[in-house]
């Protein structure tokens, strides 16, 4: 029997708070949470075995790298995810950091240091009182395993980075691709990097430098697509520098919406050296200020977004047509439940469409209590949520009811267990409104068919998002067939219609005629 020492497997511990917070929406609560994703510790180690997991794909992709890497210690902490809200209630905040430190201490109590720290984190978080929520969750776990412990994490690339941030992390790696189809990749990325922060590359234990710029630029939700457009170009271009000496370099055109003191494209760039590091994030944040002028919004009218409709209804041979109703984009805090488009769509006899995800947990449970194939008065916002949300009854019938569960199959939500609640499939006039009990955007197909609604027969859709569907419904509608409605909403991407109060200022595009140059 060898008496020589095992080698010491790797203490990695792993969790993640994940918020967009859209300053002028409402609260996101504690059972929003446990109504998306809240898991703690063994519960945590159970979802990311499951073949469906609840967790974000950057905390799956992350953990699946490691264990390709060779054995470690996993070590759950806490992962609180939901999709887009308003600033995070307080009290609740306060707790989720009190538990993620509990967990490190007593992962330390029982086994000794950890190695590393990974957190999936969205990174455009606001609290009730707290305007930089994912610093003072960096700043507690650092409070507990001291500043040389790497702490990395992946960020949104709609993440409002702030100074603070930076410093309390030894890296950040943010997604490249909107829709997020890279999360998982990102994750691996985060695993690939800590080998060499821990030493087990070619180089041992390094330090890398981090760049920062903070650029003077909110750029409107509708024209940050990585497929094509200024984004793309702008994400490409920061791509080319990635080589030896420099690490990573993310662009994070940030969540505009978040008004906040934190709002403003960022560029985080890390490599060996502290000089490399700040000459490359100068030469990106020049070329986004260069090319800011070229986003820029463009909505078409409701109106003629109804006659549009009307037409492909009419017309088997013209196209059918996606209408992206983007100020009421769940996945940017928006509510969900804004009427204009089914009400114009209605009013115009509009035929073969089919709308959602729109959340009204009352009208949902109704339909279950009624039953398939009752026709009744359907309510919209009995109860309104936001100056937004008007109340609006048309005459109804239950096509479909489901318990809202589905795995994803295709673009973001892919492979992931999805809940919408009781939801129900209800016919008024020529359109079938999906209506959930939870809230979500329209990132999968699933939204549709689980309820019996077959895509490909539509002439139009409507969908509650704001560009993530594009990864979910692309095998059906080309980019050309897609159509960007200006409704009014919580998510609008014409910036100059929000009634801001706390975004700095000078800013573009609210300020148009002001310059700026790399410090």
């Amino acid at each position: 029997m060898s008496n020589q020492p095992q080698p010491k497997l790797p203490r990695i511990a792993f969790g993640g708070f994940m918020l967009e917070s859209n300053n002028h929406s409402p609260v996101a609560t504690e059972a929003e949470f446990r109504d998306a994703v809240l898991l703690e510790g063994a519960a945590l180690l159970a979802d990311i075995a499951k073949p469906a997991p609840a967790v974000p794909p950057t905390v799956t992709g992350f953990t699946k790298a490691m264990d390709e890497y060779g054995a470690w210690q996993k070590l759950p902490l806490v992962m609180a995810a939901v999709g887009a809200s308003g600033p995070v209630d307080q009290d609740f905040f306060d707790w989720l950091v009190r538990r993620m430190v509990e967990e490190l201490q007593q992962h330390i109590r029982d086994g000794g240091p950890v190695d590393a720290i990974f957190l999936s984190q969205h990174g455009a978080a606001i609290g009730t009182r707290d305007i930089d929520p994912d610093a003072t969750l960096f700043a507690a776990l650092r409070d507990v395993v001291g500043p040389d412990v790497p702490l990395i994490a992946t960020l949104d690339l709609h993440a409002n980075v702030s100074r603070a941030m930076i410093d309390l992390t030894s890296m950040m790696v943010s997604y490249r691709c909107n829709p997020h189809t890279d999360m998982a990749d990102r994750g691996a990325d985060c695993a690939r990097h800590l080998q060499r922060l821990l030493g087990k590359g070619p180089e041992r234990g390094e330090r890398p430098a981090r760049g920062f710029q903070k650029l003077p630029f909110i750029p409107p939700s509708t024209s940050q697509n990585t497929k094509a457009g200024p984004y793309a170009d702008l994400i490409a271009f920061g791509q080319r520098y990635v080589g030896e000496d420099v690490w990573d370099v993310s662009i994070n055109s940030g969540f505009s919406l978040g008004d906040t003191p934190k709002n403003g494209m960022s560029v985080i760039v890390t490599a060996d050296t502290q000089a490399r590091a700040d000459q490359v994030a100068r030469e990106v944040a020049a070329q986004a200020w260069a090319t800011r002028h070229d986003f820029v919004a463009r909505l078409t009218s409701i109106e003629q977004c109804a006659a549009m409709a009307l037409a492909a209804s009419r017309d088997a041979g013209k196209p059918a047509l996606l209408f992206a109703d983007v100020a009421d984009n769940p996945g940017g805090g928006g509510g969900g439940n804004t009427p204009y488009l089914l009400d114009a769509f209605y009013k115009a006899g509009v035929e073969g469409c089919a709308l959602g995800p729109f959340f009204d947990p009352e009208l949902a449970a109704e339909a279950h209590r009624l039953g398939e194939g009752v026709q009744f008065p359907a309510t919209f916002n009995r109860k309104p949520s936001t100056e937004f949300s008007g109340t609006l009854t048309l005459p109804g019938r239950v096509v479909k009811l489901s318990d809202g569960l589905f795995v994803g199959r295709r673009g973001m939500a892919a492979g992931r267990q999805m809940d919408m609640g009781k939801a129900a499939a209800i016919q008024v006039g020529g359109i079938t409104v999906v209506v959930t009990t939870y809230r979500h955007q329209a990132l999968d197909p699933m939204f549709f068919e689980s309820l019996g609604i077959d895509l490909h027969k539509l002439r139009s859709l409507i969908v509650k998002s704001r560009g993530h569907f594009r990864a979910g419904f692309d095998d059906i509608f080309t980019d050309q067939q897609i159509i960007e409605a200006d409704a009014p909403g919580l998510t609008t991407p014409m910036l100059q219609r929000v009634p801001w109060r706390e975004v700095p200022r000078p800013i573009f595009p609210l300020d148009p005629e002001m310059d700026w140059t790399p410090a």
